[in-house]
């Protein structure tokens, strides 16, 4: 049987220089706290605890005065950064610099926005740390937009500054410009600014070719991952006999039967250590079978 992973998988840039910085700064004499998970797999993140990093929430912060603090790729709010000063603790910043450059982006058109009765609007998820980073930089007065109906929140007759949380599909950010845009006041500027990390814009017409070389796709993801759940949405429109698993624990042998070619591929939060176990165990239920 042919079982391929796909060359383009795996950690992004920013999730990549994150795990770096966290492994450099693993001491034994010293703990390193983490605020939140540094990546969305539940599998990366069990093998960074055993290796010595603590996740924490905010909740924990008083107790770790003066201890080693990790941010994540994803970015933080401007109050978590002055709360961690308070505190006196020893800040490491491995917020991904795309993430950094779109915060700075966004302070910089929110001022531009009080000028002219304008409005920051944000296509993001809500709950994700990125997304309460990015509005952070607005004082809280972004919209955030994660599905169509919420553009009911806009109002049309005032400019709009529109982005996007870095890991969100650069297709749907076309059409919900599109979809603003229809609505818009006439004479009302929409200023649409380019957002999306290219490397996550990328992938889906990449998955798109590669996926149609196979019988059947493994798409291995972390469950909070936001962009795994719009690439696997991409993967199983395009081959409908696609499965999605966390672990190699999840692979079932009836999805192999009578099978030539596998293909492996997963989000830009999964290691590729992960996906190289689901090509071995799928081997091996592949050769219990014969």
């Amino acid at each position: 049987m042919k079982i391929e992973i796909e060359k383009d998988a795996g950690f992004c840039f920013g999730v990549v220089n994150a795990i770096e910085i966290a492994q450099k700064e693993l001491s034994p004499d010293e703990p390193l706290y983490c605020l939140g998970d540094i990546v969305h797999n539940e599998a990366e993140i069990k093998r960074l605890e055993e290796a010595g990093i603590r996740f924490i929430d905010k909740s924990f912060l008083p107790d770790i005065k003066g201890k080693k603090l990790l941010f994540r790729a994803h970015g933080e709010h401007p109050e978590t950064y002055r709360k961690v000063q308070s505190l006196d603790i020893q800040l490491i910043d491995a917020t991904c610099p795309i993430v950094l450059n779109l915060q700075k982006n966004i302070r910089k058109y929110y001022e531009e926005a009080q000028k002219n009765n304008g409005q920051i609007v944000i296509f993001g998820d809500s709950g994700h740390p990125e997304a309460i980073g990015l509005k952070g930089q607005t004082g809280e007065k972004a919209i955030i937009v994660s599905q169509p109906d919420d553009i009911q929140a806009i109002d049309f007759a005032r400019p709009v500054y529109l982005f996007s949380q870095t890991t969100k599909s650069g297709e749907q950010y076309e059409v919900l410009a599109d979809n603003i845009r229809k609505n818009m006041k006439a004479g009302v500027s929409l200023f649409v600014k380019k957002s999306v990390c290219g490397q996550v814009a990328n992938r889906a017409p990449k998955l798109r070719r590669f996926v149609k070389d196979f019988e059947v796709i493994i798409f291995v993801s972390g469950r909070k991952s936001s962009n795994g759940k719009y690439l696997y949405s991409v993967v199983k429109e395009v081959h409908p006999d696609t499965h999605k698993i966390t672990s190699p624990a999840e692979l079932q042998s009836a999805w192999f039967e009578h099978k030539k070619s596998v293909g492996i591929s997963g989000a830009t939060s999964t290691p590729q250590w992960l996906m190289e176990e689901v090509k071995k165990t799928i081997e091996k239920l592949c050769i219990s079978k014969n």
